[in-house]
Order: structure tokens, then sequence, then C-alpha cells
């Protein structure tokens, strides 16, 4: 039996780390096998890659330079990790996926949907996670807490970026029946009760 693809999304500061273990922890409960990775990364080369991406650096990085080396690293990520682990039946739990390329690149950088389309379905045309779990919280209060910690290149960006990125998510969200959007504002308790609903669900 094939696994499921269950994709954690959200801007910075929104608690995807600490929620991605609570999300493997609920799985683990009903039996399955897990294996936990992440966007861009999970592979040598694609950590590598997420290296080149996160750093800030003098040089103004070009858009179009972004979303090539994001869309390498997932078809490197995908070809020797996630697939096989699929296949395998193993359920993969993967921290970012493609909906960020569309909420960062399309919503924070502006950047032409179809082209991110084009890409996406080049890199993976028949998979789509069976489960995003989107994690919503007012940018300006993502930014507090983020705020006593080195900033990569991306957290560098201005609340106008964030408030885009959050825009399409929603957006995202609203037009697909794979997604869970869960409030990421109050307690973490609270957070994961909403998790761990969306969570049991999929067992019922």
């Amino acid at each position: 039996m094939t696994g499921k693809f269950i994709t954690i999304e959200g801007s910075e500061g929104v608690g995807k780390t600490t929620n991605l273990k609570f999300v493997l922890s609920c799985l683990e409960q009903h039996g399955v096998t897990t294996l936990a990775t992440r966007e861009p990364g999970g592979t040598p080369l694609a950590e590598e890659v997420r290296s080149l991406l996160l750093q800030p650096r003098e040089e103004k990085v070009s858009n179009n330079a972004e979303l090539l080396l994001i869309f390498a690293a997932r078809a490197q990520h995908l070809e020797q990790v996630i697939q096989p682990a699929l296949t395998a039946g193993t359920w993969v739990v993967c921290d970012r996926f493609t909906d960020a390329t569309y909420a960062y690149q399309g919503g924070g950088r502006g950047m032409d949907l179809a082209t991110i389309a084009l890409l996406e379905n080049l890199v993976h045309p028949d998979l789509q996670p069976d489960l995003t779990l989107y994690l919503d919280l007012d940018p300006a209060i993502a930014a507090e807490r983020i705020s006593d910690r080195p900033l990569d290149r991306f957290e560098r960006e201005q609340r106008t970026f964030f408030e885009a990125v959050r825009s399409q998510y929603l957006a995202r969200a609203a037009a697909s029946n794979r997604f869970a959007v869960i409030d990421a504002q109050p307690a973490l308790v609270q957070v994961q009760a909403q998790i761990a609903q969306v969570i049991d669900r999929l067992f019922d």
C-alpha cells in the first residue's frame, strides 16, 4: 500500500518544526511508519541548495534564479526520498512543499503563478499532498516570535511580503479540500488539539 503524503505549511514563526514532531507522534499512535523531511532540503544536494537560498548575501538574487533553485532541490528530494518512501508504504511528513513556492515566490515575490505551475507539472505532475496542514498566523505576531534569533534571507523580508505570502496561502486553502487551516495563534496545546482532530479524521 502506498504511503500518504502530508505537508505542513506556514510562514516563519508559526511553529512548523514543533508541530511536525506532534504530527509524527499522532501518526505513530495509529501504527503507521513515518518519515520526516523538509523543503528546501531532504538530501545532501538539496540541503546545499537550501543553504544557498537562505544565506543572507549582498548580491541580489533574481526571482527566476530563486524559483529554479527551489524546484531543482525539490526534484532531487522527490526522486531520492519522497517517492521511494511513499512507494514503500511510508507516510511522509514534509515541512513545506510546492504550496510554499506559490505563497513565497507567487505571493511574496509577485511571480506569475502560471510559471510556477509549469515547473510543478515538470517536477511532480502526478503527486499532490494527501493533506496539507496550514498553520495560519498574523505576520506581526509571527515576526515577534522570531525576533530573538538570527534571521535568514527570507525572514529579513518586509511585513508586506509576509502579508502577501499569507494571502496566497489562504487563497490556496480556500480552493482545495486537501487543506486544513490551523489557527496558530493560541497556546500550543490548543493548536495541537486542532491538528489531532484533523489527523484522526484520516483514520475514521
